[in-house]
């Protein structure tokens, strides 16, 4: 697969009063962007929950270009960058129309209920090779 999307309507409650997108709601995007790719794989993230493997975020950063407005339609395009047996890595770029407004990334540990990192290829080998798959890498 090569990118996920979706798209979002900024909503009043997401502005600052300036009326642009106050700069946390952008991850909030990045992780509807995120839960969407998973669910565009056919793989929803409940999916990794019901097989205990949980995604906390270990690194966020994102690189603010141009504002969102309120009432204005954007575009969160969603991709892996690193897959890795303890970990995964994304891409987000936020357009309106074909204006790119933010480019960011997340890492994300694969983790148990209990916080134990979790070697996913060995947990789980079949969502691991889904997820190499959709990424466009050799499945082993």
């Amino acid at each position: 697969m090569k990118s996920g999307e979706i798209n979002i309507r900024v909503r009043y409650a997401e502005t600052d009063q300036m009326g642009v997108v106050y700069y946390a709601n952008y991850f909030v995007w990045f992780e509807a962007g995120r839960t969407e790719y998973f669910r565009q794989l056919g793989m929803p993230y409940n999916e990794f929950e019901r097989n205990d493997i949980f995604l906390p975020v270990t690194r966020a950063f994102a690189h603010f270009k141009v504002p969102a407005r309120y009432d204005e339609m954007v575009r969160v395009v969603t991709d892996v960058t690193s897959i890795q047996e303890v970990r995964i890595a994304f891409k987000y770029e936020i357009f309106r129309e074909n204006e790119l407004l933010v480019r960011g990334e997340t890492e994300h540990a694969f983790v148990s209920k209990n916080g134990k990192p979790v070697v996913l290829k060995k947990q789980n080998p079949f969502l691991w090779r889904r997820l190499l798959e959709a990424a466009g890498e050799n499945v082993e």
